[in-house]
């Protein structure tokens, strides 16, 4: 049998990223952390954590903390039926990417919030890496935008977000004052979320071009990346709800509507849930029917 006390360790250090941060998130000392994980290490016959920093979890620790946190909802459930004026909160963490997370996530997940006592424990990535989050059990659900099921898993169809490439009139008279060309492309300065990010190279594309092509800023904040296209520094591609005002405001113009992208997105979770993620996610699927395309 699985000594949960050892587990829990072993899911502090590897949240954590260090041996001394888990001590001081569950009060014992550091010895006793080093102490549970080697205990479980020879129970199992495996390494379970790589010494690095910070601390990660090896193949086999992520599939033991894939166990503990199904174990910890399905556990978080019982007792929220169990003791209902319990004062600890059940927590479900949640994998979603920046642009969802900026715009419609939390307003399709408030009916949920609001009749449900429970705490929220958000990771970003972006939505063609978020599947990775829930397949090592560090999430019981995600957004993301692979139509299949991860083994284990149930998926169901949320919308899709629509993106245009979006700059001032400033900036657009500035580096595309014939339109947008292969040439212009090449020079103008663009924003990206991050190197995951491949929606500026799929626009790109439409002129023949690739990744590496065009210089680009790297911005890992969907506010502070509309923030750098509204102040005329940059052009990229923005999602509806953030983009849609914006144009209606006369903010921002469409470099090349015929040229939009559009990402559909799906809701992954563990097939084995509980009362609270089926809840969680009927709200989003209920949301996303009045704040997705």
């Amino acid at each position: 049998m699985l000594d949960y006390k050892q587990l829990e360790a072993l899911a502090a250090v590897a949240e954590e990223g260090s041996f001394d941060k888990a001590a001081g998130r569950l009060h014992i000392t550091q010895s006793a952390v080093s102490q549970r994980i080697r205990t479980l290490e020879d129970n199992v016959g495996q390494a379970l954590l790589i010494r690095s920093t910070p601390v990660r979890p090896t193949e086999t620790g992520q599939r033991l903390l894939a166990h503990f946190r199904k174990v910890y909802h399905l556990e978080s459930d019982l007792l929220a039926d169990l003791l209902p004026t319990s004062d600890a909160l059940p927590v479900i963490a949640l994998g979603v990417n920046e642009d969802s997370l900026a715009t419609w996530f939390l307003p399709a997940l408030q009916p949920f919030l609001e009749a449900n006592s429970v705490l929220l424990d958000l990771y970003t990535d972006d939505q063609e890496q978020t599947h990775d989050l829930l397949r090592a059990g560090r999430v019981a659900g995600c957004v993301s935008t692979r139509p299949e099921p991860i083994q284990g898993c149930s998926c169901f169809y949320l919308g899709r977000m629509e993106y245009q490439c979006l700059a001032t009139h400033t900036f657009a008279q500035r580096w595309f004052p014939n339109g947008v060309t292969a040439e212009a492309i090449r020079r103008a300065p663009a924003v990206t979320f991050n190197r995951k990010d491949l929606l500026h190279c799929r626009f790109a594309e439409h002129w023949g071009l690739s990744a590496g092509d065009f210089p680009t800023h790297y911005v890992p904040s969907s506010e502070v990346f509309v923030d750098l296209v509204t102040a005329s520094l940059a052009y990229g591609m923005v999602p509806h709800p953030q983009g849609l005002p914006l144009i209606d405001q006369g903010t921002l113009v469409a470099l090349a509507p015929q040229a939009h992208i559009s990402v559909r997105l799906y809701w992954h979770q563990w097939s084995l849930g509980t009362s609270l993620t089926r809840a969680l996610a009927t709200a989003l699927r209920e949301g996303c029917g009045h704040l997705l395309l």
